[in-house]
Parts: structure tokens; sequence; C-alpha cells
């Protein structure tokens, strides 16, 4: 099985070019299973169901949240109505939605999708080891493919994530910083990983944001209102294949086009 993890979708130049591309992208690499974080997709924080609904139409088999999961009201009952959207499993308990989904990919196949967010700077509700062995026991009755959004902020926390669930799951995607790392790798135990697959979006920015605004609240400590930036506009993330068991065979960055 071929599977795409797309990386931080940013606003509307990242929304938009993966509506545009991702179909034939699916076909050009012969894709059984998508899975997209859009955490960023709406004005570069938070998603809309609208715009959930046309990545979903665009080919995203599922879509992934992280720490802007609440950024728009709207998100909050129609995450409640469906299981192809996954918001970070150790948010509150009291959250609406699910942290696991099981969904089938283009074959009939069942592949578990789990989201997490990681402890530092993140507002965790509960760190995301205290959880994870339990929601992977969980995903691994219902499928033998068990993919990992880890939306964390320090790559030690997600190196560490990955060998701890080596052997266990078929790949862990790190997310969030929006700067894709040169480590995609098949771990000795059989799980794909890679620290952070990047972001969908403009490139000529401050990672994704309009360089003079981001420049500007860094240098003044004020209060900038930031807006999505246009330029250099590409999409970023990991192609994994794995055999029928749920082992990684292979792992690799995606970036398109390539600069």
């Amino acid at each position: 099985m071929r599977i795409l993890f797309l990386a931080d979708v940013f606003g509307s130049p990242g929304r938009l070019l993966l509506e545009q591309d991702l179909p034939s992208l699916r076909e050009r690499l012969a894709i059984d299973f998508c899975v997209v974080n859009a955490e960023n997709a709406t004005s570069g924080a938070g998603l809309t169901p609208r715009h959930a609904e046309r990545i979903l139409a665009a080919g995203a088999d599922a879509i992934t949240l992280g720490n802007h999961a609440w950024r728009r009201q709207e998100i909050v009952s129609y995450l409640a109505s469906t299981s192809r959207v996954v918001r970070p499993a150790n948010l509150s308990r009291f959250s609406p939605g699910a942290g696991l989904s099981v969904l089938p990919a283009s074959d009939g196949t069942n592949v578990a999708v789990i989201s997490l967010l990681g402890a530092l700077f993140m507002n965790a509700a509960r760190g995301p080891f205290e959880i994870v062995d339990q929601l992977v026991e969980d995903a691994s009755r219902q499928a033998q493919i068990v993919l990992v959004d880890f939306h964390a902020e320090a790559t030690s926390e997600k190196v560490g994530l990955a060998r701890w669930l080596d052997g266990r799951v078929t790949a862990v995607f790190g997310s969030h910083t929006h700067v894709q790392t040169n480590d995609a790798r098949v771990l000795a135990g059989g799980t794909a990983a890679i620290t952070d697959a990047g972001m969908t979006g403009p490139h000529d920015s401050v990672i994704g944001v309009r360089a003079e605004l981001a420049i500007e609240r860094m240098r003044t400590g004020m209060h900038v209102r930031f807006e999505p930036a246009e330029g250099g506009v590409r999409i970023e993330g990991a192609l994994v294949e794995c055999d029928s068991n749920g082992r990684a065979l292979s792992c690799e960055a995606v970036r398109l086009p390539i600069d």
C-alpha cells in the first residue's frame, strides 16, 4: 500500500494548490490512502467545515488537526458528525470528535489514523506518552495499518515518539513546524518516520506568514495581525509504502514543485 501524508496546509494559497494538484498527484504516485494535516487551512489558523469538505473532495481520505483545532467555532459541531476529520486525541475528554479514526483505503483495507499533540508549548490536556499505548492498541485491533500524525514543537519529542512506537505502527509523521526535515526513514522495527513533513503553502514567507508581519512582531514585541503570504507555494509531505501487515518498506519526503 502507498500512503501519502501532506503536511500543514496553510491558508488559501496552500489549500488551492492542494485542491488543484491532489487528484493528479494521487494518480501519478499511485496513492491508496491520503492524510492531510489541515489545521492551518482557513486563513492560516484553524479549519472550517466548508474547507474540510473541499479538501476531502480533492482526494484526502482523512484530515488531521493540531493546536488550532478550535480556532473556528463551526468545526465543533462538524467534528461530532464526521469520522474523516481527526482532532488530537490528547485534548480534553470533553472535546467533540475523536483522536482515532479507522477509514477504508482505495482497495477497502482498513487504515487507522491517530492524531496527537506534543507536550511542549502545545497546551495538551494530557501528555501524548500517557495515552498513546492505549490508542495504538485500540487502533491495532481494527487495522493492520496504523498512521500517527504527531503535531509537536520539539524535534526530540517527535523522534522519541517515533522510536517508542517503532514496530507497533506503520508511520509516525511529524507536523507543526512547517519546515521539512531531511530525515525520512524506516526505523529498525519497520515504522516509517519523518520529524517534520513540512508545509503545503507559501514558502516565500515566515512559515506561511507574510515575512514583514512576522518580523515586525519579532522586532517590536507588539501584536501584529498575521496574514498568509502568497509566493513560493508548494506541496510538502511524505510518501510511505508498506506491506499488508502494516510494516513500512520505504519512506521519502515529498516536495512539489522541486526547487
